[in-house]
């Protein structure tokens, strides 16, 4: 904070009228050198960080919802007491101050100590052992949680991936578009693991689970028993055989290293073909528009993202990116490469001297189905996230779980879900016997614009458009029988949270 920032916020160790603030407003400020937040909640004040600790967003616009202040960028939720992330997508505290109000003045006094993780007490013992297949969102969000619940034994992780769990999000935008270094896509430094005892081993394969004898086996032979198990394999990118194609032409955008594959493809690349009008395929094309590149997407739907945002919300994504550079062939596929040369299905042809495919994922299912577990296009489980195995969980996009807000049995391949879905699980296994009640929530993002997505909608009978798209100031509900199944926004944070809050109010009254 620069000196003439500092002068024109108010500092809430110095105090502050306490009539400044309505219950359930927030104000920004400092405590000295920190930026701060100040938040009333009836008669009770508190002073937090300023900053959301997953990317930064500014908590003083956020929401108040009971003791929790939720992000307005991508929905995380701290405790305001304690500071704690209660929710993914942030792991980590935010800092809170002692705060003592004085007649009508309010004054936050010293830094608290950061959450300690809690003790496990009552009569349940917990696993000796938990296992976790899977080196993603949900894998680490779960071992996390383990430790922070008190979790006192052992904990491995299993993980196919040759880099530690990543932030996968971000492979396909800022770090592909060149705005962010290496270091900031470890969602954990190397340490964090050794510190919280959990043993992460890399490039580990799980091809057997052996349910009866509470085994997982890796294709090397090396066998882990585990007391509990969490199955999170998340999804796989669906793969094309294209005519033509040499070997390693065509690239795929799952893990660390096929984002760095990429980026050290495009340093030499004039023109691309981005195959896939999905969020994926377009995050690509626009992280690839800002190193410089000419970008070709082709893909079979008429309209972009139209099966998830509707048509109306699909064609101004189109003009969004057109504006940008972008050449579309829609209603297209690839039928042949040929070096550099890209011929479509129709005999039209262009020139690209670099392949991308983002044509929609799998869910990685053949370990549950080699270990028998229920599947029915993905891993089943009930609302604990419990298999129909014996302390044998399952999270993350491979699997399909009761939604209690639409009263479905939903998929949903979401980065935000993945984590909480960990976090759930990790709280079950520990015998908790949590709810997995969650509304669904991601973000997508296209240059400057940012689309927030809350709820589940597969299918819907009407879409309302509250604002205008172009002015990148609206609302778009889709509904199914009078109901909002879910809510997409672009320059409305506020009323995202707002949606998030009422839909949770919704599945708990079903």
């Amino acid at each position: 904070m620069t000196a003439s920032e500092a002068s024109d916020t108010p500092d809430f160790s110095a105090g502050i009228d306490s009539g400044r603030l309505s219950d359930g407003g927030t104000l920004a400020g400092r405590v000295g050198d920190d930026d701060a937040v100040l938040v009333r909640r009836g008669d009770t004040f508190h002073v937090i960080g300023a900053r959301c600790t997953h990317y930064g967003g500014p908590l003083a616009d956020g929401l108040v919802t009971g003791t929790a202040l939720r992000c307005p960028w991508h929905h995380a939720c701290f405790d305001l007491a304690s500071g704690e992330a209660l929710r993914a997508p942030a792991l980590d505290p935010i800092p809170c101050w002692r705060v003592e109000r004085v007649g009508n003045t309010v004054f936050a006094r010293e830094r608290l100590p950061a959450p300690r993780p809690r003790v496990i007490a009552g009569p349940a013992l917990p696993p000796g052992i938990v296992v976790i297949v899977g080196g993603g969102a949900a894998g680490l969000a779960a071992a996390e949680m383990l430790r922070r619940e008190g979790y006192p034994g052992t904990i491995t992780m299993l993980s196919a991936d040759a880099s530690p769990p990543c932030d996968r999000p971000n492979l396909s935008k800022d770090f592909l578009a060149g705005n962010a270094p290496d270091d900031w896509i470890p969602l954990r430094p190397p340490e964090f693991y050794a510190e919280h005892a959990i043993d992460l081993v890399l490039n580990a394969r799980v091809t057997t689970l052996d349910a009866q004898r509470k085994e997982a086996v890796l294709d090397d032979g090396r066998r882990f028993p585990y007391g509990a198990l969490l199955v999170a394999t998340g999804a796989d990118p669906v793969r094309l055989d294209v005519p033509g194609a040499a070997a390693g032409q065509l690239l795929y955008l799952r893990s660390f290293s096929d984002s760095k594959a990429i980026v050290a493809r495009a340093a030499g690349a004039k023109r691309a073909l981005v195959v896939g009008a999905s969020f994926i395929g377009l995050e690509v094309a626009a992280s690839l528009r800002a190193r410089g590149i000419e970008v070709h997407v082709v893909g079979p739907e008429k309209v972009p993202l139209e099966r998830v945002l509707g048509t109306e919300a699909g064609q101004f994504v189109r003009r969004l990116h057109e504006s940008h550079g972008v050449i579309f062939h829609l209603g297209r596929t690839v039928g042949r490469l040929d070096g550099g040369k890209v011929t479509l299905d129709d005999g039209s042809s262009f020139a690209a001297d670099l392949a991308i495919f983002g044509v929609g994922v799998r869910p990685s299912l053949a370990l549950a189905e080699q270990a028998g577990l229920a599947i029915d296009r993905g891993i089943v489980v009930d609302r604990y996230l419990q298999t129909s195995a014996p302390d044998v969980f399952a999270a993350g996009d491979a699997v399909r779980w009761p939604d209690p807000h639409t009263g479905d049995n939903i998929r949903v391949e979401h980065w935000v879900v993945a984590e909480r879905h960990g976090q759930i699980a990790a709280r079950n296994i520990l015998g908790q016997r949590v709810v997995c009640d969650i509304v669904p929530f991601f973000w997508s993002q296209h240059y400057d614009v940012a689309i927030n997505y809350v709820g589940h909608a597969e299918r819907w009978d009407a879409i309302d458009v509250d604002g205008d798209l172009d002015t990148r100031d609206c609302a778009i509900r889709y509904r199914r029988g009078g109901r909002t199944l879910a809510v997409a926004t672009i320059g409305r944070d506020i009323l995202s949270l707002r949606e998030e809050v009422a839909m949770e109010g919704s599945a708990a009254s079903r």
